[in-house]
């Protein structure tokens, strides 16, 4: 039987507690570093969780700190956006397979159609669906969809008046996740989770 794709999620549940428990103590009246006897994480993974009443080390942040980190928030600008959608394409094509499956191909292929339909800043998106339409996806190794991605990537820097990026150099760049165990590493399944 193959291994379930979602162990290393579930594995990892109680570090992405601590991770969100560390981002939002800045927001809230909670200790960053909870304990594990204290039980204050923000939420568990038990069937039985406890409530607790605050630790000694207990920090309450007043109006004005929480008024001003507010303040201090505004939207993700297009170009936040643009270098954090292209920073997440790069990671997946360096995780992307030598020897995808029938499945991965066509997950990668769909993935990028519907970043050109739902792209949250409509001007980019129509842009990618022509660039898309110029250049169709190739992915039928991890080398052809890297430097497919890299192609396409340069000519949106091309588009910007940016420096297009050197593509024998990609794997330098973006090179595989550093995962304990390997469970980064994209996993193929001919189970269908969704229908």
């Amino acid at each position: 039987m193959p291994e379930n794709p979602f162990l290393s999620l579930f594995q990892n549940l109680e570090k992405i507690s601590n991770s969100i428990q560390t981002h939002l103590s800045t927001f809230i009246a909670r200790p960053a570093n909870p304990s594990r006897a204290d039980n204050n994480a923000l939420f568990s993974v038990s069937s039985s969780p406890k409530p607790s009443a605050p630790s000694a080390n207990f920090q309450a942040f007043g109006p004005e700190e929480v008024l001003k980190k507010v303040q201090t928030a505004a939207p993700v600008t297009k170009e936040e956006l643009g270098r954090a959608t292209w920073t997440f394409l790069h990671t997946l094509a360096a995780q992307y397979p030598d020897k995808p499956t029938r499945q991965q191909k066509k997950d990668v292929k769909e993935l990028m159609a519907i970043l050109s339909r739902m792209y949250p800043c409509q001007e980019c998106a129509d842009h990618f669906k022509e660039i898309l339409r110029a250049n169709p996806v190739e992915a039928a190794s991890h080398t052809e969809f890297s430097q497919w991605l890299c192609h396409v990537h340069n000519v949106v820097n091309r588009s910007l008046g940016k420096s297009v990026f050197p593509c024998e150099r990609v794997d330098a760049r973006w090179g595989k996740l550093e995962c304990e165990l390997r469970a980064c590493d994209l996993q193929g399944t001919s189970t269908k989770f969704w229908d």
